[in-house]
């Protein structure tokens, strides 16, 4: 007798509804939209509780808005706050308070912990495995992940794996080739990791659950990566314009088995 029980059909279609009613569900609630504000430095990354905000690193602020993209909440914060990830009500921001893509020694890497309804700053902690400047955060099942610069003529990328408590785990080797000034965002969606990356063209780097290198694009998602459900991310775009300073805005885009990650609709 097979110990493991065979899914009815039954089952397995209501599997299905509940992952397409989700992707619906996320499709309903977030939009293109505009962030509200002029900024003096480009966007670094964004994040969402999943319902009712966005969260946007604007490398000396982080910013609260609605899913309308009105601000809710504003704070100043040393540069160069980074990409940054929502967990259990609090922002998580990866932070470089020294030099990016040096050789070990001349980075001040940390993660900076803000209240996400009030932004009210909590606590620091030092990451200083990130020796080339941490630039970017995920979380996922108890783990935090990390990533950051990289000096030029490394043929490799490096994510740094910590537990709850910024306690290091491990270095992971990715096997991506050198990309410009490293990794600067990353997002965890449907048995993937995801890396957004510099470069004319920009860069998406693709790896499997361990980190295994699976896949390499032309897609810019270097500013901002944030899943929203199944296969669904929001994606930020920024424009700097002389006189103003720096907008940004998020558009919808999906996963797509040949391109990595497309948007929905053109702009």
């Amino acid at each position: 007798m097979n110990p493991f029980p065979v899914p009815s059909v039954c089952s397995l279609l209501s599997v299905v509804v509940f992952l397409l009613s989700t992707a619906a569900n996320a499709a309903e609630t977030f939009k293109p939209v505009d962030c509200e504000g002029a900024y003096p430095r480009h966007v670094q990354g964004i994040c969402t509780d999943g319902e009712e905000a966005i969260y946007w690193s604007w490398t000396d602020a982080i910013v609260k808005t609605d899913l309308d993209g009105k601000i809710l909440k504003k704070v100043a914060a040393p540069s160069h706050q980074g990409d940054l990830c929502y967990q259990g009500g609090k922002i998580y921001v990866a932070v470089n308070l020294g030099k990016f893509n040096q050789p070990a020694g001349e980075a001040d890497s940390w993660v900076f912990v803000f209240d996400g309804e009030t932004l009210t700053e909590l606590s620091r902690h030092p990451v200083p495995e990130l020796v080339h400047g941490a630039g970017g955060m995920a979380y996922r099942e108890g783990r935090f992940i990390l990533i950051g610069g990289l000096p030029p003529g490394t043929d490799e990328n490096y994510v740094y794996e910590y537990d709850t408590k910024f306690q290091f785990i491990q270095r992971h080797t990715l096997a991506s080739g050198y990309t410009l000034m490293g990794i600067q965002t990353v997002e965890y969606a449907d048995g993937s990791w995801w890396f957004g990356c510099y470069g004319k063209p920009a860069i998406l780097l693709r790896a499997d659950e361990n980190f295994r290198f699976t896949g390499k694009w032309e897609f810019n998602a270097s500013i901002g990566l944030a899943c929203i459900g199944p296969n669904q991310f929001l994606i930020a775009e920024n424009q700097s314009t002389k006189g103003i300073g720096n907008t940004a805005k998020v558009r919808l885009a999906h996963t797509d088995p040949e391109k990595g990650i497309v948007f929905d609709t053109q702009p």
